[in-house]
């Protein structure tokens, strides 16, 4: 039974928090809310930060004999305190896993009945020490700073079992290879009584059964399942996304009356991911892997639709990408089973974003075996991260008009990233830790973008945003020459655009839009446009929007062509940030919150072709006389060799071209392959030069275009 629909809910106060809870508290005069949902969506809680006391009335009919009743939330933003017919349940925390208690008592006792919840979401009030496990919901800049996710965002139900239940079930691939997949499997079965139960698994055509003695209260269950010759799951690059319907069930004894006490179904895949030196495998298969950020599909999450979700998914695969980094948050099932259809890989981030305080530390470790109970079946889920970018900083609009405050904000992060901190030396280890004994089959990485520090000088992926926070957007590639392992795994870089659709710009005030609340609202980051596409130097707001999009299409295609040109010398992928917005917004993402596509949607998408040609940059200025030797590459993802390609180029510019250059040959399988030379003189004819470069050959064709200015001598 679902407790979806309209709720009642007012703001607390200590006035009526002495009576709410109870059964003849007249609610009527309180505002109608609809679960799930956030209260924020509801104009008489549209600025409120809480917390919120929801309550709503319903009839059942107690549970039979030897049956049990709970009531679960699958999920309360953030924490909660629950009354069922004036008694106490016990409170929860933490946004995304379910809690569960268990109400037998109180359904048999009367067929009507009153839930009442308290839900708290507060507001930091020291980002730098963050005390909720909220991620990207309560302290970054691609959603609105104000925002407040709070409320009952997931169902509320009302479920029945036999006298034990399953509590908890985490389900992981250990192996998996044509020959057999090895699938662990770890329940908590919660009995009322002791006795014994048949404990029975059904993945695939696989039937295992075994009979299990059980004391009253909780008892941890772990076994294997094997399966011979195996259906694999395979990333859509690399074959086939089979998934398989596993059953888990709890069957009593015939002295009980036998039938099913519990059971849970899900779908699962087999498949083993491995990641050495950035370079992931998936069934021994060596994989490139290119890639988004994901943030939320909405900034209010629960209110984001099956399709929504599912489109995303399509969106991504639709653009040549093998995964999705799902920043700093985890996000709604419905997302999870789509990549899994998709063959879509997912680096899962847990709800860490920047500085956190002191106290959550064991909070944050309960949280991380949630989040391995919750997600851990899904195939799609390759690797687990505990923490985005784990520096206490107050990374707020506004510093990015003063330069003090920017620079006392780099002097900070900078610090965090090469010295011992508590968020980056205790947390993320004892984070790390969980991960890796809640789920030892996949990677595991502390945390994101930490440069290499003492003691080890390592570091992890990296964070590199040339032609936006610093440096050229061509300068690139000559820092991975000096620092290649910088280079290993980029998972951020990229550039702001404004969207396609941008009416909360208010592009009639042009030129003077409302730069402040654009800042601050909606990420746009104003001294940043002045220096790369600064807004004056258009007449009209149409013109600067669109060169908005075009520089962000370029730093997008040349960086991705960057990384891609040194494969697996040092780099096993990339992540560019990100993918679509969760609400209005000027930023890094390719595709608007209503998900029309800027300029850099389809730069995505031809850097992400599974075979480019890529040449030597040229020069941004030319003179008469200068000598060009540029080197182009076949950079080619497909798991067979291309035979009989020709890849052609030609140099132009206003007065004439070169001839052309022409190179025919085979293509190895996963590899990026030098083909030749473009050598030239550059004539004394003032203009634009163009570099015209083709791929074509095995079903396959790419092209590539690039330009310079020759100024006169």
């Amino acid at each position: 039974m679902e407790l979806t629909g309209t709720w009642r809910a007012a703001v607390a106060n200590e006035q009526l928090r002495r009576r709410w809870q109870e059964d003849s508290f007249d609610d009527h005069g309180w505002e109608a809310v609809e679960v799930p949902g956030h209260w924020r969506s509801v104009e008489a809680f549209a600025n409120t930060d809480g917390p919120l006391l929801y309550r709503h009335g319903f009839s059942v009919m107690g549970p039979a004999a030897s049956r049990r009743a709970w009531l679960t939330f699958d999920g309360l933003f953030y924490q909660g305190d629950v009354w069922l017919d004036g008694a106490y349940l016990g409170d929860t925390e933490g946004y995304f896993a379910p809690h569960s208690f268990e109400v037998t008592d109180a359904l048999r006792a009367r067929g009507e009945h009153q839930l009442a919840v308290e839900v708290t979401c507060a507001r930091p009030t020291n980002r730098t020490a963050n005390q909720n496990i909220t991620g990207v919901f309560q302290h970054w800049d691609c959603l609105d700073p104000d925002w407040n996710p709070g409320g009952l965002w997931r169902p509320v139900r009302i479920t029945e079992t036999g006298p034990v239940r399953i509590t908890r079930l985490s389900v992981v691939c250990q192996e998996a290879n044509p020959d057999r997949a090895v699938v662990s499997l770890r329940a908590t079965l919660e009995s009322d009584d002791a006795r014994t139960v048949t404990l029975r698994s059904t993945l695939g055509e696989l039937d295992h059964a075994v009979t299990q003695p059980l004391a009253a209260g909780a008892n941890e269950v772990e076994w294997i399942l094997t399966v011979e010759h195996p259906a694999l799951w395979w990333p859509h690059a690399l074959g086939d996304p089979t998934l398989h319907d596993l059953h888990v069930r709890i069957d009593l004894d015939r002295r009980e009356g036998g039938g099913v006490s519990d059971e849970r179904r899900l779908r699962t895949g087999l498949r083993q991911v491995r990641l050495k030196d950035w370079i992931a495998s998936v069934n021994g298969e060596r994989l490139f892997l290119k890639g988004s950020n994901h943030g939320p599909t909405r900034m209010a999450l629960g209110e984001a639709t099956p399709a929504e979700l599912a489109n995303d998914v399509a969106l991504a695969t639709r653009a040549g990408l093998d995964f999705l980094r799902v920043h700093a948050h985890i996000t709604r099932p419905e997302f999870y089973v789509a990549a899994d259809e998709a063959g879509l890989l997912l680096w899962q981030d847990f709800p860490l974003q920047w500085g956190y305080g002191r106290g959550i530390r064991k909070q944050a470790v309960r949280q991380v075996a949630q989040a391995v109970d919750l997600l851990g079946h899904h195939p799609s889920i390759a690797l687990w991260c505990g923490h985005n970018e784990p520096m206490a900083i107050e990374n707020e609009s506004s510093m990015w008009g003063q330069p003090k405050a920017l620079t006392k904000m780099a002097i900070r992060a900078l610090a965090a990233q090469t010295l011992p901190s508590w968020n980056k030396t205790v947390l993320d280890h004892s984070v790390k830790q969980a991960f890796e004994r809640a789920d030892s089959t996949r990677p595991v990485i502390a945390h994101s973008g930490v440069l290499p520090h003492p003691p080890q000088f390592d570091g992890t992926d990296s964070h590199l945003y040339f032609g936006w926070y610093h440096g050229h957007e061509r300068d690139l590639p000559a820092f991975l020459r000096v620092m290649p392992r910088l280079g290993r795994f980029v998972t951020e870089f990229g550039a702001q655009a404004v969207p396609t659709n941008a009416a909360f710009c208010e592009p009639e005030r042009w030129p003077d839009l409302p730069w402040e609340r654009l800042g601050h609202t909606h990420a746009l980051q104003k001294a940043l446009f002045d220096r790369f596409v600064p807004p004056g130097d258009y007449a009209t707001f149409e013109e600067w929007k669109m060169a908005t999009q075009t520089y962000q299409a370029l730093v997008v295609r040349r960086q991705i062509e960057a990384l891609r040109r040194i494969k697996y010398q040092p780099t096993g992928g990339f992540a560019q940030f990100c993918f679509a917005d969760g609400h209005p917004a000027v930023s890094w993402s390719v595709l608007g919150e209503d998900r029309q596509p800027k300029l850099a949607y389809e730069a995505l998408r031809l850097a992400c072709q599974p075979v480019i040609v890529v040449a030597d940059r040229l020069p941004e200025i030319l003179r008469a006389g200068d000598v060009l030797n540029l080197d182009i590459h076949v950079v080619s993802d497909l798991r067979h060799i291309v035979t009989d390609v020709e890849v052609t180029a030609t140099l132009s510019w206003p007065e004439g071209d070169s001839r052309p250059w022409r190179w025919v040959g085979d293509i190895p399988a996963d590899c990026c392959q030098r083909v030749g030379t473009v050598r030239a003189t550059v004539p004394d004819a003032p203009g634009a030069v163009i570099l015209e470069i083709a791929v074509v050959g095995g079903g396959e064709r790419a092209d590539n275009r690039y330009e310079a200015i020759i100024v006169p001598t």
